[in-house]
């Protein structure tokens, strides 16, 4: 044989995970020998609270976890799945509309697969998180970017949305809060866009697993409760990773009508069945036991992010908006690009992330991860001494420029 058997062009039209890619380039050089400080990866820094972890292991004495269980997930934790929903989205479910997926991003390509035909159109707010164009690709469909600077504080308009909106379009993206940029939408631009979703007959995919990390008093609504017809349109994906410190868990699910949960628990039990016994009944215990580490996590990130905000607000050529949930800033720098640093002369934020990691040893991951260039997602997701050494040596590396 002298070429090589093909592969599928629908596969290999896939990108790597941004995040993931600087995320490990980081810890390579830092088991290197650099001592890089990396703001890459959306993960918390804490340990999974114990009484989680004191719940997977009186799990392991239990021989039924060893065995296969319902694809769609197991009933108890279907059960605090919706008792949680009701808690926080203001929703009433059933447990048939919930399927327990292998962590969140499993349940985004399992709603789009489910949603979207060949040809349809998906409208994305951006910046968005690098896993949606591609799962929306790989179910066939087709991603429409729908841009929101930080004049506009990262938030799409309903006049946006309409003047991208086309007969193909079949599901509009809700984000809040944003990963990449942390923007919480109020109530009232939730509602604007839940009305206008609905009046278009369009599917509402909303994922809401950083619904609990919000700061200065803001709730983050979700769009499924805001008028009586949305919540019929809305497929909505969480799952515990962010909230409880739990991103190896491989916990999430997705919740919609129950055609569309009886469609999506379907294909997870050709695709890969239960999620692991053992975790799920860890993440029962997230969900129903006691909350008391949520908030102790919720107040370290809320000082973090306060402390990053004023410390890169510091550096000239950055604009900085506030963000409202999360745990990332999305600081503005084409203010920086352009000029000449360290003998180097960026021109986009791809070349300029490149650059801090090599002169400052400092990773951030690239605004082109999320959309157009000319922006940087930092995660404040790490301990405050190399949260705040990382920011002065971004300090020190422009004002030595």
């Amino acid at each position: 044989m002298t070429h090589e058997l093909p592969l599928s062009k629908r596969i290999l039209a896939i990108n790597e995970s941004a995040t993931l890619k600087v995320d490990a380039k980081a810890k390579a050089l830092k088991a290197a020998g650099r001592p890089i400080i990396s703001y890459g990866a959306g993960e918390p820094d804490f340990p999974t609270p114990a009484n989680i972890v004191d719940a997977a292991r009186t799990a392991l004495d239990d021989p039924a976890n060893f065995r296969y269980s319902p694809a769609a997930g197991l009933p108890a934790l279907r059960e605090a799945i919706a008792a949680k929903t009701l808690r926080d989205s203001g929703l009433t479910v059933d447990p048939a509309q919930i399927v327990v997926t292998n962590g969140g991003k499993q349940a985004v390509y399992q709603a789009f697969a489910a949603l979207v035909g060949e040809g349809d159109e998906v409208l994305v707010p951006g910046p968005y998180w690098t896993t949606y164009p591609e799962a929306i690709r790989l179910a066939g469909g087709v991603p429409v970017e729908v841009f929101a600077g930080a004049d506009q504080s990262y938030k799409v308009t309903v006049e946006q949305l309409e003047a991208a909106r086309t007969e193909r379009t079949r599901v509009v993206l809700f984000v809040s809060p944003s990963n990449p940029t942390g923007a919480v939408y109020s109530p009232e631009e939730t509602r604007a866009i839940a009305e206008w979703a609905v009046a278009h007959d369009l599917w509402i995919l909303t994922d809401e697993i950083y619904q609990n990390l919000t700061y200065d008093g803001v709730v983050a609504t979700s769009i499924a409760s805001v008028i009586p017809e949305a919540q019929a349109n809305t497929v909505l994906v969480n799952g515990v990773a962010k909230t409880y410190a739990m991103t190896g868990w491989r916990v999430g699910w997705l919740i919609g009508p129950q055609r569309v949960a009886k469609a999506v628990a379907n294909l997870q039990s050709h695709l890969t069945s239960n999620v692991s016994n053992i975790s799920q009944r860890a993440a029962v215990e997230a969900l129903n036991g006691p909350q008391e580490a949520v908030a102790q996590m919720r107040e370290a990130f809320d000082r973090r992010r306060r402390l990053i905000v004023d410390e890169l607000r510091k550096i000239p050529g950055f604009a900085v908006p506030v963000p409202e949930g999360a745990f990332y800033v999305y600081p503005d720098v084409r203010g920086v690009l352009g000029h000449t640093w360290h003998g180097v002369t960026p021109q986009t934020t791809l070349e300029l992330a490149e650059l801090l990691l090599e002169k400052a040893d400092v990773a951030v991951v690239p605004g082109e991860a999320f959309g157009p260039s000319g922006y940087l997602r930092l995660s404040y997701a790490l301990g405050d001494e190399a949260l705040l050494e990382g920011v002065h040596r971004l300090q020190r590396f422009f004002a030595e420029g």
